[in-house]
Order: C-alpha cells, then structure tokens, then sequence
C-alpha cells in the first residue's frame, strides 16, 4: 500500500514520532502557559506540583522531546523519498530506536511528574535527581542513536548502489546531521553514564560539579544546530521547490553543513564565561571558534535571499524590491518558514552577544538568555516544522490541506509570531535590568527589583498575555494536526500531497565534500584542542566532590 508515495513501513515510522513529537508539544506549551501565570502570582499550584517541575518539563518536552521526535519523522520521510524505500532491517532497527527513545522519554517525564527530577533543562550538579532519571536520559540518547545509524545504514546501501556518485542533497544533510548530533552526544553520554548514574544510585560519593557541566555544555551547544540543521534543511531544498525553482549552489549547501560539523562543537565554554574553575585561554579560544559558525549562517542567509530574488525577478518582480512581491506569500507553507527566517536575524544577533566575554557578563544567567533560547528555538526552528507539517502530515496521511485548514494555518503562524515577539522581547528588556532566569521569585521585595517589572513590555501582564496566545496558537496547531491525520478529506489521486524536494545541480560539486573521514577527523583534531587540556586540568585538579543536594 502507497499514501502519498511513500511505503507504508516508513509512513507508520514517521506517523509514530510525529504523534510522540506533538504530544510532548502540548504538554509542553501547557507547562510554559503555567509558568507564566505564577511568575505573575495569578495561579497558585497544588501541593503535590511545584514551578520547578513545570519549568523542567517545560523545557525538556519541547526543547528535546519535540524537536528530536520531529526531527526523525522528518528524516525517515525524507529519506524514503530521496533514496527509495528503507529495507527491512532498516525498519526494525529505525522501530527499535523509536522505542528505545520512547521509554526513555517515559521514564524521564515519570521521574519528573513524580516530583524526583526538578533538576531543570540543564540538570546541573550538585542537583540531584533520581537515578532513574538519568537511565530515560541515557535510553532517550541511545535510541535517537540507532535511529541515526539505521538512516545511515540506507544511505550506505545506496552509496554501494551508485558508486563515485554524490548522494543527493537532502540525504547528505540528514547524514550530516547525525553525525553531529552522534559526535555531540559523546559529552552527556560520557557525564551521565560515568558521573550522574554512579552518583546517583549511590555508587560513588560526590560528583564532579565543572567536569559535570562542561561535558554537558560540549552538548548543549552542538544540540542548537542539531535543532536548526533540519530547519535549514527545509530551507535549502523545500522552499525553493514551493518556490518552483532550483536550489541555489549545490556545493554552498553541502560546505556549509559540513562547517557546521566543524566549528559547532568545541564552542561550550561560551556557556561557561563565568565559571573559575576553566582558564581564560580556553574560554578565549572557544569563543573565537564560536563565531566561526557564523560563517555558514551567513552562507545559509545568502542562499537564501538570493533565491527569492532570483525567482522573484523570473516571476516578473522590477526593481530594487519588486521581487518582494512576488513571493507566494498567500502559501502558509512558504510564509511560515519566511518568518521563521526573519525572527531568526536577531536571534542570531543575541547570539553573537551571549558568546562575547565582556557583553557575556551583563546577560549571563538574566532571563535575556531565556528570551534569546525562544527567538532562536522557540520561533525559526517551531515555525519551520509548523510549516513542515502542513504538507507532511498529509503527504503521510494521504488527506487533503483543505482551504479552511490554511485558513487557521495563516491564524496560527500569525498568533505564535505575536506571542513569541511580545514574550522574547518582554524577556530581552528585562533581562538587561537583571532579571535572573532560572527562579520563581521575581522581585525578592526589593524596590529596584519590583520596578523592573513596571514597563509595558516588561510587565508581568504583557508576559502572561503572551503566553495566553503561545498557548491557544498551539492548541490551534493541534487542532490542524488532527484534521489533517483523521478528519481532512481523503485526496484524489491528483490531489496527493508530495514531498517537495527541489532539484539541485551536483556536476560541478567537488567529490571530497562528501568524505566523511576527511571531516569527521578534522572535527575530531578540533575538539581534541580545545577540550583535552581544559578537562584534563577539571580532572587533576579536581575539588572533593560534591554531594547530594536537593532543594525540592
């Protein structure tokens, strides 16, 4: 049986994680709708509930859960169509990752709920959660990694099958994903499995407080580009085929990610600026690394813009911005994903800020970081997969995006960007007068304190207004995805949703950008310089370690 030109095996597969990514995104969203409600002191939780319980589901659901799940749905159905249909290893293994990656999910939101995990998104040490916490972190990370391996396994078997050919451009960005999600995944694997489950289960006495979070932060950072990598995906090959056109450069494409492999990972320090126990040289080092990644944003924001000009001017558009106009902007499928870009400029700009050492210290640990995590998370990658899933779940589905359902489409990529700008830029000002992140408490009774909280913007009103509309913006999100996997109407044969891929010109793409021992070992000597040392001085000369605390 095909839907939508795709076998049933992988539309199942990538049914399952979507089904999983959108569940984890309503409770999520319900949880950041509570937040703001009792930072605004006009809701009172019950007694077996607490705000750092909401706060760390609130992140872990959407941030990893989410987007993780998404994201692999998003793989496995493009895969399928780029490479052809996965064997039938290919689909147990990617089945057996998916539910790896379930149960650990599971028994990370039962640790949570249960009151034995407010250890936050970052679940910093000392904080100590239940071990059992720390083995759902452990099973979620090992099946998103034998999900990965099995897509690579199918890229292999077509590699063998067309050999000296450069695979195509969506298959080698999906592989060039995982493995910088697999190579970023070694530092929480290495901290949760050595450090927080022994620690935990009482096995050793103390933990390793800066060791414990500079390895998580070798994640944390590369774990942001695992998030925009398949949003910049959706940008390079989906909107120009939406546009009609071709993708620009076919090997602009292919450096860039391979870039990103490259300069994303040895980048952690930026995180940890004000934390003594790394040398400056370190930390200095990093930083410049960081601004590497710039690069390819920039080679990204080029592409893409000149591809709208380009195929704006072939629609006609004169002169200086007549292209502008000529952008099916009346097609929610390519103006959610234009917003999705334009939120992303000044997400990107606080970005440079927070990496900086001196303009670092102004904002570290203010809620401008939480502000900063929605503009760049929270709206480009969110709105992307919205606009993903517009044609997606019914190319799965084989059901119709009727006019009524983009209708409500429009709605609701309207509501999130009004409710993400009221909610980031209420978080920026504030986070400038130095309001921490992080806390329940938001004045702590002090004049200057409670005054940061009196502007228009800045109001704990303005904050709960926002997250009122994030909250019906998603409901209505959900809503769409409902009709569109069990309601919409069945599509005619000519009517079929397809998985718009738009062609790209590989002849004149160098070969080597497609040899991963090339830049896997160039990552690999980059990481190794700017890690060995700095961990090594965190495990000589280490403190005794700290013990359990837990102030829940």
């Amino acid at each position: 049986m095909i839907i939508g030109q795709i076998a049933k095996g992988e539309r199942k597969l990538a049914l399952a994680n979507l089904g999983f990514a959108y569940a984890a995104f309503l409770i999520g969203t319900l949880c950041g709708l509570l937040q703001v409600f009792i930072r605004n002191d006009a809701l009172t939780l019950p007694g077996w509930l607490d705000y750092y319980q909401v706060l760390t589901a609130h992140g872990l659901l959407l941030a990893i859960v989410f987007t993780t799940f998404f994201i692999f749905a998003f793989f496995q159905a493009g895969m399928s169509r780029a490479l052809g249909s996965f064997g039938p290893k290919v689909l147990l293994w990617n089945w057996i990752g998916f539910i790896v990656t379930s149960l650990g999910t599971l028994l990370v939101v039962i640790m949570v709920i249960g009151g034995q995990a407010s250890v936050l998104y970052t679940f910093y040490a000392p904080l100590q959660a239940h071990g059992l916490f720390y083995v759902g972190l452990a099973l979620f990370v090992i099946g998103t990694w034998i999900q990965g391996f099995a897509l690579i396994g199918h890229y292999r078997v077509w590699r063998k099958q067309n050999k000296g050919q450069l695979s195509p451009l969506f298959a080698f960005m999906t592989v060039a994903t995982i493995i910088l999600w697999v190579i970023a995944c070694l530092g929480v694997v290495a901290a949760v499995l050595f450090q927080f489950i022994p620690w935990a289960f009482g096995m050793v006495d103390g933990i390793n407080v800066e060791l414990s979070r500079s390895l998580f932060w070798y994640f944390g950072h590369p774990l942001v580009y695992f998030w925009l990598l398949p949003a910049y995906m959706a940008w390079y090959v989906i909107v120009p085929k939406i546009l009609g056109t071709k993708v620009f450069s076919d090997s602009l494409v292919r450096l860039s990610f391979v870039l990103f492999i490259l300069f994303s990972i040895p980048v952690g320090f930026h995180h940890q600026l004000t934390e003594p126990g790394i040398a400056s040289f370190w930390k200095f080092l990093q930083t410049v690394l960081t601004f590497m990644v710039i690069i390819p944003s920039l080679m990204t924001a080029f592409s893409m813009f000149a591809t709208f000009e380009l195929r704006g001017r072939e629609l006609g558009g004169k002169g200086l911005f007549g292209w502008f106009r000529k952008l099916p902007w009346k097609d929610v499928r390519f103006t959610s994903i234009f917003i999705a870009m334009a939120f992303f400029i000044p997400g990107g700009a606080g970005g440079i800020i927070n990496a900086s050492f001196q303009m670092n210290e102004v904002i570290h640990n203010t809620l401008w970081v939480v502000g900063h995590f929605h503009i760049t998370v929270g709206t480009p990658v969110a709105m992307t997969f919205f606009g993903l899933t517009f044609w997606l779940i019914p190319y799965l589905t084989g059901r119709r995006f009727t006019k009524a359902l983009q209708k409500l489409a429009f709605i609701q990529i309207i509501s999130w960007s009004v409710g993400m700008l009221l909610m980031s830029t209420a978080q920026h000002v504030l986070g400038l007068m130095g309001a921490p992140r992080r806390t329940a408490y938001t004045g702590y009774a002090h004049d200057d304190a409670l005054a940061w909280f009196d502007g228009i913007l800045s109001n704990h009103v303005t904050m709960a207004v926002a997250g009122s509309i994030l909250f019906l913006s998603a409901s209505l999100l959900i809503f769409i995805v409902i009709q569109l996997w069990w309601i919409a109407p069945k599509a005619d044969v000519h009517q079929v949703e397809s998985f718009p891929i738009a062609s790209s010109d590989a002849s004149a793409t160098p070969k080597f950008l497609e040899n991963w021992k090339i830049w896997i070992g160039i990552a690999f000597v980059l990481i190794a310089v700017a890690y060995t040392i700095p961990l090594a001085d965190l495990i000589q000369h280490a403190p005794p370690g700290s013990g359990r605390f837990q102030t829940w």
